[in-house]
C-alpha cells in the first residue's frame, strides 16, 4: 500500500469529520478571498491615479464648493499644463436607490486631464459639440444596456432645474474605457455648461479642480503656490495629488484594511484551532496502527510525511473550494456594485496568496500530530488501547 492511498484512506475514515473540517476551511478561505479582493479593488482604485495629476478642493471640507473662477488662476501657475473642474451631480437612473457616480465636468479640460480615456474620435467630437451629451463608462453602459445615441433621462437627488424638475435629458455621446483607472469605467460625465445653466443654486461653483503638471517632481511646489495664493480668501483651498486625495476619501469610510485583517485573522485562528485539534484526535485514534506501520518497516519520517500530507491535502482542497466560492460571489457583487470599486474580482495575486496560506495552514495544523507520530515508540503504540 503506497503513501497516497494511505492518506486517502485515513481522510475517508470518518467522512463526516472530514467534511466538517473541509467546510470550516472553505468558510475561512471564502472570507479571505472575498475580503482581500475587496481590499485590493478598494485601495487599488485609490492608488491608480496618475502621478502628475493634482486635485484642489475646499480647505474646510471637500463637500464645500469653490468658485469656478479659480480655474484661470490655477492655469496661470508655472508648471500646470491642463486644468479641468467638476461638480458632483448625485444622479440616479429610474430608481433613487441605485446611485450613480456622476459628475458635471468642463469637457475639453476633462479630456486633457484624463488622456487615458479611450473612445472613438467621433464620440469625442460628439461630446465636445453636444451640450446634452454624456460620457458613460463601459461597465455602466453594459449594466443599463446603453448605446451611443441613446436618449437617457437622469435625475439628481441634490439639484433641481429652474423649471422645477429634478430630471435632465441626455444623449449618450460616447462609451469609454480607461485601462489605467478601471474604476472610472463605472462613472458618468455630463457637461458642466449644461448643468450650470439649468440648476437653481450653486451656479459658477465647482466641487473640485483637477489638473496635470509638467512633472511629478514639481507637485510639492505647485501645491504650495496654489494654496498660498488662495490663503485668507473666503474660499481657501487644499491641494494634493490625486492618489492622496483618493486615499483620504476612502479613509472617510474607516480603516478598511484593519477591519479586513482582523476578520481574516480571527477566521484563520478559529480554523487553526478546530482543524489542529481534530487532527490530533485523529492521530491519537490511530496510535496502534502507527505502531503496526513502524513494525512493518515504515520509518518515523514516513509517518510524519503521511500525517503532514493529510493536513496539507485537507487545507488545499478546502482552500480551493473556498476561493472558488469567493470568485463566484465576487462576480455577482461586481455586477451589482458596478464602478464603485473598479473591478471587484478575484485576482491571481489574491488566489496564489490564498494557496500559500493554505500550505501554511496545512503545515501548522499537521505539525503537532505529525511530530507525535514521529516520536511514538512501537511498544507504547501497540500497548495503547
Amino acid at each position: 500500500m503506497n503513501q497516497a492511498l494511505l492518506v486517502a484512506k485515513n481522510l475517508g475514515r470518518r467522512k463526516l469529520r472530514t467534511i466538517l473540517m473541509l467546510v470550516a476551511i472553505l468558510i475561512a478561505f471564502l472570507l479571505y478571498g472575498a475580503l482581500e479582493s475587496f481590499q485590493h479593488a478598494f485601495y487599488g482604485s485609490a492608488n491608480s491615479a496618475a502621478a502628475d495629476r493634482l486635485i484642489t478642493v475646499n480647505k474646510i471640507n471637500f463637500t464645500l464648493s469653490l468658485p469656478v473662477s479659480y480655474a484661470e488662476r490655477i492655469r496661470q501657475v508655472k508648471g500646470v499644463t491642463h486644468v479641468a473642474y467638476q461638480n458632483w451631480f448625485g444622479g440616479f437612473y429610474q430608481d433613487p436607490k441605485e446611485q450613480l457616480i456622476m459628475f458635471a465636468a468642463e469637457p475639453q479640460g476633462y479630456l486633457e486631464v484624463y488622456p487615458d480615456i479611450v473612445m472613438t474620435p467621433a464620440e469625442r467630437k460628439s461630446w465636445l459639440n453636444d451640450r446634452t451629451g454624456l460620457l458613460v463608462g463601459q461597465s455602466l453602459a453594459k449594466k443599463y444596456h446603453w448605446k451611443v445615441g441613446d436618449h437617457v433621462p437622469l435625475s439628481s437627488n441634490i439639484y433641481s432645474r429652474s423649471n422645477g424638475s429634478h430630471t435632465w435629458d441626455f444623449t449618450v455621446s460616447g462609451i469609454f474605457t480607461d485601462p489605467n483607472e478601471k474604476a472610472r469605467e463605472g462613472m458618468i460625465v455630463m457637461r458642466h455648461d449644461y448643468f450650470d445653466e439649468s440648476v437653481t443654486f450653486g451656479r459658477d461653483t465647482v466641487s473640485m479642480f483637477m489638473f496635470t503638471t509638467a512633472s511629478p517632481a514639481l507637485n510639492d511646489s505647485i501645491e504650495k503656490v496654489i494654496d498660498s495664493g488662495f490663503a485668507n480668501s473666503p474660499d481657501e483651498t487644499s491641494t494634493d495629488t490625486a492618489a492622496a486625495f483618493n486615499r483620504s476619501f476612502t479613509a472617510q469610510l474607516g480603516n478598511i484594511a484593519l477591519i479586513i485583517s482582523l476578520v481574516v485573522a480571527t477566521a484563520f485562528a478559529a480554523i487553526l484551532l478546530i482543524v489542529g485539534n481534530t487532527l490530533v484526535m485523529s492521530v491519537r485514534e490511530r496510535t496502534r496502527e502507527i505502531g503496526v506501520l513502524k513494525t512493518l518497516g515504515f520509518s518515523g519520517g514516513a509517518i510524519l510525511s503521511q500525517i503532514l500530507a493529510e493536513s496539507l491535502l485537507l487545507a488545499l482542497v478546502g482552500a480551493l473550494l473556498g476561493l472558488g466560492a469567493a470568485t463566484v460571489i465576487l462576480i455577482i457583487i461586481n455586477k451589482v456594485l458596478t464602478g464603485f470599486f473598479g473591478s471587484l474580482l478575484m485576482t491571481w495575486s489574491v488566489f496564489w496568496h490564498g494557496v500559500g496560506w493554505a500550505i501554511v495552514l496545512g503545515l501548522v495544523t499537521g505539525f503537532i500530530p505529525a511530530w507525535s507520530g514521529l516520536q511514538l515508540k512501537i511498544a507504547t503504540a501497540l500497548g495503547r488501547r
